[in-house]
């Protein structure tokens, strides 16, 4: 089957194009950037009523939440990962039938996938036991995790509803109703919390997901009527096998890339709970690691922003486009960096009293905060050049990445640095620069040599109608 030939399209001189892909990756990236900041509100504000509670329920919600994140919450955000090359693909290419069969089959593997994770997140207690939790934390952070079961079922269709508008250009919609959904979640929060203790708690989180997902749920209807009076409708329900392996393909590497960066990251707060004056140095890295997500708000905006852009260009047959959107990202992935870096070092004295009074932990987020800085300069290109190949239908190679700058350099040198040497925290955050910056240039090199014109080849090929 050949593909359709390009669109033609308008020539622009060189700065015309720039400018035009600039002004087009900050529509999307900057509603992106405010919709994941509500998100960390929402945690800050969880997390708050939790300590209103008692410091048993704050530690049992956060060790609760971060089993969930790591055992669900990555994996069906890794899954979902799947759908942006093949929809912001469709899109560049026109394909609104293949748009629509992808956000099915997407969320009917998330939903799929969900069922191990609930029968998981159900012995919660007994794995955490396993891990020398106490007894009391463990029984807390199930009930936590219990409540929170209606999340995954939320999440299973929310994170497709967000990947097929942003595959579109489409941020807007996911911005206002995260933000409303904010300002429900506060009161919800604070009723629940009040009438149901922990249990309460976790039940805010999934109804405000739910208010999200409700009203996106409707923007996608509202929007597919209003496109079935200007084309044909259809694409919900025609899934084939090859579909289904086409997905599978892409969402097995993307689920593993996130997972296995999501989890090193909780790797380094166990190695921190090893270190000498543990409670204090664990103290550090969680405050430390708080302002890392605010910037991860950026991060994975302008990774999204990346994807969409060169997938939508490969859709097209664009490749020259294409390419051109991979060098605009990089660019202001690596600004992005810099400015992260310098917010980071500036804000190291006052972030530490934030969060602690205790004057050693002051000092050590200020110590790791500047090796920290140094790391989010390498951070946010990475990101980006994660959501340029992850846009070229080859998550793969991230995962490749991820498995040898963290796995293989970054967690054997940061144990080295951290205990042989004796540096600490300090010891360890180099390890993981020298490991994000062996991530980088490896996915430096290979969108250096990448073969554009055929990687839109393919792309077209990939979203021709079956009727071409």
């Amino acid at each position: 089957m050949t593909p359709p030939p390009p669109p033609p399209h308008e020539t622009k001189t060189w700065p015309e194009s720039v400018a035009s892909e600039f002004r087009a990756q900050r529509g999307i990236a900057l509603p992106l950037i405010a919709m994941n900041l509500t998100w960390f509100a929402k945690l800050a504000v969880t997390t708050a009523f939790l300590g209103r509670l008692g410091d048993l329920q704050l530690a049992a919600g956060t060790l609760g939440f971060s089993f969930a994140n790591v055992t669900g919450f990555a994996v069906l955000t890794g899954l979902c990962a799947a759908m942006d090359p093949i929809c912001g693909q469709a899109h560049g290419a026109s394909n609104a039938k293949l748009l629509r069969k992808t956000l099915v089959m997407a969320t009917i593997l998330l939903l799929a996938a969900s069922i191990p994770i609930a029968f998981l997140w159900l012995h919660v207690d007994a794995v955490l036991r396993r891990f020398g939790q106490q007894a009391d934390i463990t029984s807390n952070a199930r009930s936590y995790v219990v409540c929170l079961l209606p999340d995954l079922a939320v999440t299973s269709f929310l994170n497709p509803l967000k990947s097929y508008l942003s595959a579109q250009g489409v941020t807007l919609p996911t911005l206002f109703t995260s933000a409303l959904a904010l300002a429900l979640h506060v009161p919800l929060t604070m009723w629940m919390a009040r009438t149901k203790g922990i249990q309460g708690v976790a039940t805010a989180v999934w109804l405000s997901d739910l208010a999200v997902a409700v009203m996106l749920a409707g923007y996608v209807v509202a929007s597919e009527s209003e496109r079935r009076r200007k084309a044909p409708a259809g694409g919900w329900l025609e899934q084939t096998t090859g579909d289904w392996l086409r997905l599978l393909r892409l969402a097995v590497p993307s689920c593993l890339n996130t997972c296995l960066e999501w989890c090193c990251y909780e790797i380094l707060v166990l190695l921190t709970g090893r270190l000498p004056d543990a409670r204090r140095m664990v103290a550090v890295i969680a405050v430390t690691l708080n302002f890392d997500y605010l910037l991860f708000a950026g991060m994975l905006s302008l990774s999204v922003s990346a994807s969409v852009r060169v997938s939508n260009e490969l859709g097209a047959g664009e490749a020259s486009a294409a390419r051109r959107a991979g060098m605009v990202s990089i660019v202001g992935g690596a600004v992005c960096g810099v400015g992260g870096g310098v917010a980071m070092v500036a804000a190291r004295r006052a972030w530490g009293c934030v969060y602690s009074h205790d004057a050693g932990v002051r000092e050590g987020v200020g110590r790791a905060m500047k090796v920290m800085a140094a790391l989010e300069v390498v951070n946010f290109p990475l990101n980006v050049c994660g959501g340029i190949v992850r846009g070229t239908a080859r998550p793969a190679v991230g995962m490749y990445a991820v498995v040898a700058g963290f796995y293989l350099v970054a967690l054997p040198v940061g144990v080295a640095l951290g205990f042989k040497a004796r540096l600490g925290i300090e010891g360890l955050l180099v390890g993981f620069l020298l490991g994000a910056a062996a991530s980088l240039a490896v996915l430096l090199t290979l969108i250096a040599r990448m073969d554009w014109p055929a990687e839109a080849h393919k792309a077209r090929a990939r979203t021709a109608p079956p009727s071409s």
